[in-house]
C-alpha cells in the first residue's frame, strides 16, 4: 500500500471506501482539520472547499474529488491557482436524478402528496383530486446534458413532446438527444412542464426570475432537481400565488435545509430534501467512480472527468 492519505468528509458508500483502503490510508471526518496533512480529499455537496482551505492545504494536497456532479461547493479557480486537480463523477447519478424528475412530474400531475395525506386523515377526496396525464403534454428542458437527455428519453416513452434549450449544445445534437431545439422564450411559451438541468454558475444563478416566470405558459408546472440557486424563490412564490404557475416541484433550494415558510407550505408545491441522487445504485456508482478517479490522479494517470 502507498503512503497516500485521503480525507473523506461527507461519507461514501462502502464499496468506494473499500477500494480506497486497498491503496491508501483513509480518514473519515466531518471537518477539514486534516486537510493540510492529506494527499486527496473526497467531498459530496455538504462540505464547502474555499480558496482559503485549498491554500492552507498546500503543499501536500494534490486532488479534490467530488462524489457526484455539481462542483459549486468547490472553489475551482483557487484549485487552478494552487495546482490542485479537481475531479468529479458526472455520470454516476444520471439515472437516479432523471427518475426522480419524472416522479415529481407524475406527483404534480396526479396530486399524489395531497391524495396520500388526505386519505391518512380519514378523508375520501376522490372527486376533488382530478389529475391530468403526462402523455400528450409538452416538456421543456432547460439544459440538455447527461441528466436532461436522460429525462428526455423517459418523457418521450411516456408520450410527451420534448423541447429543449441549451446554448452550449448545438441544435443538431439536441435533436439527437431526443428533443426539439427552441429558444428560451419559445420554450417557455410552449411547455406544459419545465424542468431545469443546469449547473449553478454566476451566469445561471437566479435564471428563473420574475421575467422568466411571467413568460411561462399559463398553467405550466416547474420542476427543479438541479440546484436551488437557479430559481428566484420569491418570484416563484409570487407566480404560484397569482395562479399563473399551476405548480412546482423542488428537490433543491437556495438555502439547504430551507427554512419553514410560505413556499414550503404552499398547496401547489411538492418538496423533497435534495434526494434526487439518493439511491443505493447511484451512491455506489458515485463512490466507485470517484475512488477510481482520485487514485488515478494520485498515480499520475489519464483522467476521465478532470475539471482542473
Amino acid at each position: 500500500m502507498s503512503n497516500w492519505r485521503i480525507l473523506v468528509t461527507d461519507g461514501l458508500a462502502p464499496q468506494g471506501l473499500a477500494s480506497l483502503k486497498q491503496q491508501a490510508a483513509v480518514i473519515e471526518a466531518a471537518s477539514l482539520d486534516e486537510l493540510p496533512r492529506v494527499d486527496a480529499v473526497i467531498v459530496r455537496g455538504r462540505t464547502q472547499l474555499t480558496g482559503e482551505h485549498l491554500r492552507r492545504a498546500q503543499p501536500r494536497l494534490r486532488v479534490v474529488g467530488r462524489a457526484g456532479v455539481g462542483i459549486d461547493n468547490i472553489d475551482v479557480q483557487a484549485a487552478r491557482q494552487t495546482g490542485v486537480i479537481v475531479v468529479n463523477a458526472p455520470s454516476a447519478t444520471t439515472d437516479a436524478v432523471a427518475e426522480h424528475t419524472l416522479a415529481l412530474m407524475l406527483a404534480l400531475a396526479r396530486h399524489l402528496p395531497q391524495a396520500d395525506a388526505s386519505l391518512r386523515r380519514g378523508e375520501w377526496r376522490k372527486d376533488e383530486l382530478l389529475g391530468s396525464e403526462l402523455g400528450g403534454k409538452t416538456l421543456g428542458l432547460i439544459g440538455l446534458g447527461r441528466i436532461g437527455a436522460a429525462v428526455a428519453r423517459r418523457a418521450g416513452a411516456l408520450g410527451m413532446a420534448v423541447v429543449a434549450h441549451d446554448p452550449w449544445v448545438p441544435e443538431l445534437e439536441i435533436a439527437e438527444r431526443g428533443a426539439r431545439p427552441l429558444g428560451l422564450e419559445a420554450l417557455l411559451a410552449e411547455a406544459d412542464y419545465v424542468s431545469l438541468h443546469l449547473p449553478l454558475t454566476p451566469e445561471t444563478r437566479g435564471l428563473i426570475d420574475a421575467r422568466v416566470l411571467a413568460a411561462l405558459r399559463p398553467g405550466a408546472r416547474l420542476v427543479c432537481t438541479a440546484r436551488g440557486g437557479l430559481i428566484d424563490e420569491t418570484a416563484l412564490l409570487a407566480a404560484l400565488d397569482s395562479g399563473r404557475l399551476a405548480g412546482a416541484a423542488l428537490d433543491v433550494f437556495a438555502e439547504e435545509p430551507p427554512r419553514p415558510g410560505p413556499l414550503l407550505e404552499h398547496p401547489a408545491v411538492i418538496v423533497t430534501p435534495h434526494i434526487a441522487a439518493q439511491t443505493v445504485e447511484a451512491q455506489t456508482r458515485a463512490a466507485l467512480d470517484i475512488a477510481a478517479e482520485v487514485l488515478a490522479a494520485l498515480r499520475g494517470e489519464r483522467l476521465r472527468w478532470q475539471i482542473t
